[in-house]
Formats: structure tokens, sequence, C-alpha cells
């Protein structure tokens, strides 16, 4: 009789025993953008005390703007990473953190003139689409001049550094020459890209410190371009190897790509 009834206690307790936890594995849901939600867990070892936040706050006609912000503990965010045509924010996925590596924190917007880069959608060019508004490379321009003022107040109203990625190369130079909140340009690949602008007279006279470089091919335009500029304020990266278009020059995997992050850290860091 005992062992039936420590047999039917042991089946009783077993049954009442409460199913293992199934082990989760947390995601970064890309779709989710509440104002400044931070992921759980750094990128990798280098990032220990940089963690990307989701953000989104309103372009100059309202259209809310996309956003990630790679910040250090120890710095406020003081440079404006923009895309290239058919991109998004995901272009500096990886630069953003190479960046926080020599000690500046960053924000990598999506402009409205974009779709998609390293598997990250571009939100604001997806919505933009949905409302039916313009999304021509000029039309970028607000969503780029909003961004500068919402980093100048995250930045305590301290003047920021611009950068910029073929079009968005080309607008971030036609922006920062007039702006006081910008104090440097970065232009990765700029060009004649923006429909009746005529960039090369528009940035004529510039007095800020600008970084220029491009592929190889793209030299000789890079010059041209840039050719009414004080030489004083210029620091132009001409590689002699072929290079690439775009801040895709700065991915580890391009070739050449230390050259060009030499060049750039140096001029970060110089500024």
């Amino acid at each position: 009789m005992k062992s039936i009834l420590l047999i039917a206690t042991m089946v009783l307790a077993i049954a009442c025993k409460p199913p293992p936890k199934e082990k989760t594995i947390e995601k970064i849901d890309e779709g989710k953008f509440d104002s400044l939600h931070m992921d759980a867990t750094p990128i990798s070892k280098q990032s220990e005390s940089r963690f990307i936040q989701h953000d989104s706050f309103p372009s100059r006609d309202s259209l809310l703007i996309f956003a990630d912000i790679y910040e250090r503990k120890d710095s406020k965010p003081k440079v404006l990473l923009c895309h290239q045509a058919g991109y998004s924010r995901g272009e500096y996925r990886e630069t953003a953190f190479r960046i926080g590596s020599i000690g500046f924190s960053s924000i990598a917007i999506d402009q409205r003139s974009g779709n998609e880069a390293n598997n990250i959608i571009n939100k604001t060019a997806q919505l933009a689409k949905e409302k039916e508004l313009p999304t021509e490379y000029i039309d970028a321009k607000q969503d780029i001049e909003a961004a500068i003022d919402y980093l100048f107040k995250l930045n305590d109203n301290q003047s920021i550094v611009l950068v910029g990625s073929s079009y968005s190369a080309s607008l971030v130079l036609l922006i920062g020459k007039n702006n006081d909140k910008v104090k440097a340009v970065a232009a990765f690949s700029p060009g004649e890209y923006i429909k009746g602008i005529n960039i090369q007279d528009s940035i004529i006279g510039y007095d800020k410190p600008i970084f220029i470089t491009s592929s190889k091919t793209e030299t000789e335009a890079s010059k041209t371009l840039i050719s009414g500029i004080d030489t004083v304020w210029v620091n132009h990266f001409q590689p002699d190897f072929e290079g690439i278009h775009g801040s895709s020059a700065l991915w580890e995997t391009t070739e050449g790509n230390e050259k060009y992050w030499g060049a750039f850290k140096t001029f970060l860091t110089g500024l």
C-alpha cells in the first residue's frame, strides 16, 4: 500500500511540474522606433561602451525621419551620417562603430530618397512613398537640414560634423557652406547630381574644413567640383588604386579601405 501511495505521489509531482522554459534569442526589431529605444546588446567587443538607439524626429515638412544613434557613454553625438542613392542608414552600420572607436558618437539617418543597405530598410523613404511625397535627391535636403538641427541640440548646441555619400555628399557640401551649426564636412564621391543646382558654383568660397574622396576614376571630377575652394580648407584623399563610389569605401570588405579610413580618421581627429 505504501509503495502504491509513493508511486502516486511521484506521478502527481511530475505532472504538476511546470514545463521547461524555451530559450529565446533577443533580436533587434528594425520595425520598432520608439524614441530613444536602446538595444540591450552592443554589436561587438569594441563597442562595449556604445549602443545603438533607434530614434525618429520630424523633417521640415513633418515627415518622420528615422535614425540610428551610435552613442558612446563618454561622448554626445556630433557626427551626422547621410547615405547614398538607393541606400538607408544601414550604409553606416559598420562605419559608425569605427568612428566611435576614435571617440565620436554619431547619428545615421534615413533620407526620403533611398531604399535599403545591409538588410536595413529605409523607413523614411517607405513612409514618404506611403504619403505620396516626392523623393528626388533635392527633396532629401530638408531631411538633412532637420537632422542638423536635431543633432545640434543633442550636442548641447555645439557645431557638428556633416558626412555625405554620393548624392548626399553633394547636399552636405551645399547645406554646410552657410550653416553655422556645421563646423566641418566630409563628402564621399560628390558630384553634379542635383537637378537645377550647380554644386561647383554653389560651394565657391567655402571657409570651413572639408574632407573629400572618391574612387580613382572620379578623382578628376572631384578636383573640378572643389576648384573654387581655397586649398587651405580642403583635405582631398586621392586613391592611387581603383577604390569605390561613396562611403562604402570605409567598409572592411572594400579593397583599400585602410587607406580611406586612415585619411578620414586623420581629418576627424584633427578638427
